[in-house]
Parts: structure tokens; C-alpha cells; sequence
């Protein structure tokens, strides 16, 4: 009987050594690597109020949930009492960014800074420099500062086409204001679409990432920067095993323009795609769910000169295969505008070459030097609105509306998602975010409005209830 413990013992004590020395050691690469991140500190100086009226403390606790950590919130950050005369409030954000050259060029999320009047940079050595914003990209979500520094450590980029879906990658930032924290995990996925990102294939990783960790860089085992951690799905607000990070190269072409142009150009075709499923393929006689499926072509675009048509399937662009829908819009953009790309369609149940001179995108916002401050801060139901311009109404097949930018509170509780395009407000045709507004505030007394809702083909009325 002590024989058979003493080997069952000596047998769990090899098993358990074995495992442990097949697990990975990263001390090596944080020790040699550690030195090229930073940590982010933005200050953005918030009016308290505006026209003689305070910010009120509904207004600024909403600020500080959306952009802040939880628990951040400074002191003195709260409003001042409404007879006091408005003044500007010091707000500050801590996010991660990593250096890429030795002079001082650093890359971080666009976030990270947007808006800041001051942006300071701490090494790991303890020295603190004024960052300056070279350029902002919301599209990407990407921006890029320099300090003037020399002689500074530097990440080395890797290649993120290489990565292998369950290899081990570390992630170092400043979650929660923790400078320097280091996580790990494996890679969950490559080439991942998000419903607010259209230009970036996203890699998706379970190392932990929390508020904090934003800008920061994710390594490889080799010592490689393969992306930049920028975004976590959450209910919590915090890490639950989803963590995306912006693969390296599509930053680095986004840093290379906002250096050498100040802004980032993009290419455009004008549009409508949705994912060909298994029924779309049958009915268009593809082989297999491929490709982006036309549902709209705007007037006057690049697709509609090069005679691209509502029902074709694109399978390929410039060379490239068109597995999923979300890969035609990266590809685009991608382009240099006034280029000429070669396009594979599906058109009556036959390939079809077509070749098409790819315009540019309208700027969404990019900005140089100092950002603009264009936080939009959502109104009493939680909605973030954007006007629709005639271009985009041909597109969306409306002649009137606006389009959601964000849904929360009350109108996230109804149903209400980003994409959506309200028509009306209780059968009253909405024209403008103004007139949307005055008819909201004219039903403040109501217990509910009824929305009147776009999305994509279908038309739908959602009762909202009022707060």
C-alpha cells in the first residue's frame, strides 16, 4: 500500500513538473520589452457649464462613466453649486501607448487622447514628458505623439498575417491606472468584425484587458508588438475574456499618414453590402456563401460609373478572395484613392469582371495637432445622433431621418441600435438632431413616443419610454 502512494506520488510530482515546463516564461520579454511602454495621462478641461447654466451632475457622472475607469473620478470633478459662475473643470484619463522609434514617436489609441488639452507621457524609468498629438484617426482608432526624447528603447513590429489562432501573447498597459501590469493569454481569433468597425480586422485575444490597458501594446513570444489592445466586451465594464486588439499593420499604415499627410486617406466604391448566406446563394446560383452582396449602388459613385449593379456579388477585389461581407470594406479602404482595382462579380449566375477607379472617403473626423473636441454626450433617453446628408439618404433609401450613433439608457433598453435611422417621433417626420430634440422635449409629459425605425430593409415602429 506505501509502494503504490509512494508511485502515485512520485508519478503526480513528474506529470506536474512536465506541465510546468511546458508552460511559457515571459520574464525575459517583459524585461527586455517592458521599458518601450508608456503610460498615457489626457487632461481635457470641462466647462461646467455654459450660457450662465452649470453642467448638471446627471450630465458629468455620464462623462465620467463613458470615458474614465471606474472610480477615477478626481476630486473636485463634481459640478458647482448652479449660483456659481461656470469655469473649466480638469478631467483626466489614463491609457497606455508603446514607443516605436527612438526619437519619441509613440502609438496609442485614438481614444486615449481625443480631446485632451494636455497629454503626458510617463516611461518606466519615471521621467514625465508633453506629449504632442501628431495626428487622430476615430476610424481606426488609432493616434499617434511624440515626445522629445532620443535615444528611447523601441518595440520591434511583427507581422500579425503570421499569427496562429491559440498561441500565447502577453498584453502590458496601465489597467485601472496600474502602471506596468503585465497579462497573458492565447489568441481566440484573427480577422474579427465589430459592429462599429468597419476597417479593422480585429484580433481577439483572452489575455485580460480592462480600462486602462487601452493604446497598449500586444506581444507575441518572439518579443513582437502584433497589435494594439483597444477595445473588451464587457457588461461589467471590466475584463470577461474577450479583449481586441488593432493588428499592427494596419496601424502602422495609419501612423505612417497621419506623420507624413496629417490625416488618412481611404478608398470608397458608394455601396450597400450585406453577408450572402446560405439562401442568398442558392437563389443567385453561387457555389458556395461567398462575396458581398450588393443591396444599394449610390448615384454618382465610383461603383455606379464602373456599372456595378443591386444584386451583384462581389467575390474578389484588386486580386484579393471576399470570404465574408466585412472584408470588402477594409479592402477599399485600403486603396489609394484614383487607383484603378480589378473586381471578380457574380451577375446573373456567371463571373464578371469589372474594373473600377476607387474614389475617397469623405474625412470622418481626423484630426492634427490639438483634436477638435467633438465628444458628443447623449441626450435624456441615451441616444447619440448624427444627421444624414443627401448622399447618405440615397444610400439608405430614405428622404429624411436621422441616424443613431449610440443607444443607451432608455433607448438601448427599447431596442434602439447604432445603424438605426429614425423617421419619426410619434408620426412626426424628423428632418434634423434639432427637430428631433424639440420633439422629444415637447413629449418630455408622455409616458411613452413611439419611434418610427430604419433598419436596413425593414421599417418598424419601437415605444420608448420616457425617463
Amino acid at each position: 500500500m506505501k509502494k503504490a502512494v509512494w508511485v502515485w506520488a512520485l508519478w503526480l510530482m513528474l506529470t506536474t513538473f512536465a506541465w510546468a515546463r511546458d508552460l511559457p516564461d515571459f520574464t525575459g520579454l517583459v524585461e527586455k520589452y517592458g521599458p518601450t511602454v508608456v503610460n498615457i495621462t489626457s487632461t481635457q478641461l470641462v466647462k461646467s457649464g455654459s450660457q450662465g447654466q452649470a453642467m448638471s451632475e446627471q450630465d458629468m457622472l455620464e462623462f465620467f462613466r463613458r470615458f474614465m475607469p471606474p472610480g477615477s473620478v478626481p476630486d473636485g470633478a463634481m459640478p458647482p453649486p448652479q449660483n456659481q459662475a461656470p469655469s473649466e473643470v480638469p478631467v483626466r484619463s489614463s491609457g497606455s501607448g508603446f514607443i516605436i522609434s527612438p526619437d519619441g514617436y509613440i502609438l496609442t489609441n485614438a481614444h486615449v487622447v481625443d480631446g485632451a488639452d494636455e497629454v503626458t507621457v510617463k516611461l518606466t524609468d519615471r521621467r514625465e514628458f508633453r506629449a504632442k498629438v501628431i495626428g487622430s484617426d476615430d476610424s481606426s482608432d488609432v493616434a499617434l505623439i511624440k515626445i522629445n526624447a532620443t535615444n528611447l528603447p523601441q518595440v520591434v513590429i511583427g507581422k500579425p498575417d503570421q499569427i496562429k489562432v491559440g498561441e500565447w501573447v502577453i498584453a502590458i498597459g496601465s489597467p485601472f491606472g496600474f502602471e506596468n501590469s503585465v497579462t497573458a493569454g492565447i489568441v481566440s481569433a484573427t480577422g474579427r468584425a465589430l459592429p462599429s468597425d468597419n476597417y479593422v480586422p480585429f484580433i481577439q485575444t483572452d489575455a485580460a484587458v480592462n480600462p486602462g490597458n487601452s493604446g497598449g501594446p500586444l506581444f507575441n513570444m518572439k518579443g513582437e508588438v502584433i497589435g494594439i489592445n483597444s477595445q473588451i466586451l464587457s457588461r461589467s465594464g471590466g475584463y470577461m475574456g474577450l479583449s481586441f486588439a488593432i493588428p499592427i499593420d494596419v496601424a502602422m499604415q495609419v501612423a505612417d499618414q497621419l506623420k507624413t499627410q496629417g490625416k488618412v486617406s481611404r478608398g470608397r466604391l458608394g455601396v450597400v453590402i450585406q453577408e450572402v448566406n446560405a439562401g442568398n446563394a442558392e437563389a443567385f446560383g453561387l457555389p458556395k456563401p461567398a462575396g458581398a452582396l450588393i443591396s444599394g449602388v449610390e448615384k454618382g459613385s465610383p461603383a455606379e460609373k464602373a456599372g456595378v449593379q443591386v444584386g451583384d456579388v462581389i467575390l474578389k477585389f484588386d486580386g484579393k478572395t471576399i470570404n465574408r461581407s466585412f472584408d470588402l470594406p477594409r479592402l477599399v479602404a485600403a486603396t489609394k484613392p484614383g487607383s484603378k482595382a480589378e473586381m471578380e462579380v457574380w451577375r446573373n449566375r456567371a463571373p464578371k469582371n469589372i474594373s473600377v477607379i476607387v474614389g475617397a472617403l469623405p474625412d470622418k473626423k481626423t484630426a492634427s495637432g490639438k483634436p477638435a473636441k467633438t465628444t458628443s454626450i447623449p441626450n435624456k433617453v441615451g441616444l447619440v445622433l448624427a444627421d444624414i446628408g443627401e448622399a447618405q439618404r440615397h444610400t439608405l433609401g430614405v428622404s429624411h431621418g436621422v441616424r443613431v450613433e449610440e443607444s443607451q439608457g432608455a433607448a438601448a433598453s427599447a431596442g434602439i441600435q447604432p445603424g438605426d435611422v429614425i423617421l419619426a417621433v410619434s408620426n412626426v417626420p424628423v428632418k434634423n438632431v434639432a427637430q428631433f430634440d424639440k420633439l422629444l422635449a415637447e413629449a418630455a409629459a408622455s409616458k411613452r413616443v413611439a419611434l418610427l425605425v430604419k433598419r436596413g430593409p425593414d421599417t418598424v415602429y419601437i415605444p420608448l419610454r420616457m425617463p
